[in-house]
């Protein structure tokens, strides 16, 4: 077993949007991620997502209207099936907790965002 930093982990990339896994849990990928600007509005229809921030801002907007703002130390689970859109003016660093199969785009066609072999760091 070995102890993870997060910090030393953050240091190892500095390109957004492209989420790294960190560790597995039960059939789950750890993972971080650099964020900043607009990603895509997309929902997971068979998966719950994990966000947490570890450093900076991150807002989460939902199709009802209503946007979650997450700080540094706090999560919010996005139920499967949701509509949001992740978003930060400046950049944040982000913890997903996921099943292995989540792709970051999800119901969304395949883009420049899609990300379908990730990194281990």
């Amino acid at each position: 077993m070995n102890v993870i930093r997060l910090e030393d982990k953050f240091a190892q990339f500095t390109d957004h949007w492209n989420p790294r896994v960190i560790g597995e849990l039960n059939d789950q990928h750890i993972k971080i991620a650099r964020v900043q600007g607009e990603f895509i509005w997309h929902n997971h229809a068979q998966e719950d997502e994990l966000f947490m921030v570890v450093r900076g801002q991150l807002l989460i907007d939902f199709r009802d209207g209503t946007t979650a703002e997450l700080n540094p130390g706090e999560l919010l689970v996005v139920p499967r099936g949701t509509d949001h859109r992740p978003h930060c003016a400046a950049e944040t660093w982000i913890m997903m907790i996921e099943p292995k199969s989540t792709v970051n785009t999800g119901d969304q066609t395949a883009s420049e965002r899609t990300r379908t072999q990730l990194e281990q760091i």
